[in-house]
């Protein structure tokens, strides 16, 4: 098995899917309107999807208050230095890091401006 697509209930999808778009390189694979709206973004390996949705019967995580070692998403970064400063101007707001691991990792943990934690990695030796 392989993963298709993992997902998120959000505050306001539409603009959450444009953020990742505009500012993380997704391409929208799929957006509809079941009563309420939802994107599937797919990342740039063309393997990976997220699906952002805001379904109004169900309550919105406050993802702003957890720690973001409870849950995030994780990309691969070539250069986690300029990103972090690239995304911070977008909106993201700045966790933690850019930090060097004991491994040679560098890593860096960011919220959107939605609050959702993101990680940039930078794997000394590349995991995928």
């Amino acid at each position: 098995m392989k993963i298709e697509h993992f997902a998120c209930q959000v505050a306001d999808a539409d603009a959450v899917a444009s953020w990742y778009s505009q500012h993380l390189g997704f391409t929208v694979k799929r957006s509809g309107d079941a009563g309420y709206p939802m994107h599937f973004l797919l990342d740039q390996s063309g393997e990976v999807m997220i699906e952002f949705y805001t379904n109004p019967s169900i309550e919105t995580p406050v993802y702003s208050a957890m720690n973001p070692l409870v849950f995030h998403i994780a990309f691969v970064c070539d250069d986690p230095e300029t990103t972090t400063t690239r995304l911070c101007a977008a909106g993201a707001a700045l966790v933690s890091g850019p930090d060097e691991t004991a491994t040679g990792d560098k890593l860096a943990m960011l919220r959107d401006p939605w609050g959702l934690a993101i990680q940039l990695c930078h794997r000394a030796k590349p995991m995928l």
